[in-house]
């Protein structure tokens, strides 16, 4: 079985405890994610299967987008709200308050990963070295928050809910703590669900529990999308089927016979690569030097 399933994985699973339930309903082994989520966080979990773990390194779209819940007043060395608490304090913060601590948080911002986190550091996991009571230096990392909205705020709780559209390897757990230490009363996470990843949405997926049923029904087939849908930022090239059969055994195709003789791509370019009507076969590559569309990556 080869594809992407797109789960929407539950609370309390790591993200392996999904891959081990996927590999036991599909009975494929060779399986792979797209991005940690923490145990109790929710949401987009893409799942590859068979000769779709050959994209893990290769997928150009690793954006993501979250809705979180935070309160303000506590701090715990998680920063999130399953962790130890470290301080708390009774706090009045206005929502005008908390929008305008949000402006500083957008844009290319740097940001330094929590202990508890999967970042390795000398070989070792961050937070085997948090369990063990052992805090090290970190380098902060620049990352990109494309928006981040207020969507409400209780006062009175205060407590609110925030939508983050990020790049790949943002921590929200540190962009709340950031903003509980701007406004001056600490802050953490208490809620985390993923809406987006990798272009997909929640609307794209099923829970484990609709992923069984399918397997019990016969047609799980039917919840895979293809490997393709991870490249669609690329542009699409229908080739003849001669050239999908040497492009198959690893053959580069000249550029001139090809449809992209009329568009001029660029050198080092990259294209979805599949035969006009049929299956995709791969990516290709641009060398404009040899006038070649050289094997990337083939998938078929």
């Amino acid at each position: 079985m080869n594809g992407v399933l797109l789960i929407d994985k539950p609370k309390e699973f790591t993200s392996f405890d999904v891959i081990a339930v996927v590999r036991g309903v599909t009975g494929q082994r060779k399986a792979g994610h797209t991005g940690t989520l923490d145990p109790n966080a929710t949401g987009v979990l893409p799942v590859l299967l068979g000769n779709a773990t050959k994209a893990q390194d290769l997928i150009p779209n690793h954006d993501k987008k979250y809705t979180a819940d935070f309160k303000l007043g506590t701090t715990t060395d998680t920063l999130d709200i399953w962790g130890k608490v470290l301080s708390q304090t009774v706090t009045d913060v206005s929502k005008e308050q908390v929008l305008s601590a949000l402006e500083s948080f957008r844009g290319e911002i740097w940001q330094l990963p929590p202990m508890f986190s999967a970042v390795q550091k000398n070989g070792q996991r961050l937070y085997d070295l948090a369990r063990k009571g052992i805090e090290v230096e970190r380098e902060r990392r620049r990352v990109t928050v494309y928006s981040l909205e207020l969507l409400g705020f209780d006062r009175a709780a205060q407590c609110g809910r925030l939508e983050i559209f990020c790049s790949k390897g943002t921590y929200v757990r540190t962009i709340i703590d950031d903003i509980g230490k701007q406004l001056g009363v600490g802050a953490v996470m208490t809620d985390l669900r993923r809406t987006e990843a990798c272009g997909f949405t929640l609307d794209n997926c099923l829970t484990l529990e609709q992923l069984k049923a399918m397997k019990e029904n016969g047609n799980i087939t039917d919840a895979l999308t293809s490997v393709e849908d991870l490249f669609v930022t690329y542009p699409k090239l229908n080739i003849s089927p001669a050239q999908a059969k040497r492009f198959s055994n690893g053959g580069a195709l000249d550029i001139s016979r090809t449809a992209l003789r009329a568009k001029e791509p660029s050198d080092k370019q990259l294209f979805r690569v599949g035969e006009s009507g049929g299956d995709f076969i791969g990516l290709g590559i641009v060398d404009k030097d040899k006038n070649l569309l050289k094997i990337y990556k083939l998938f078929k």
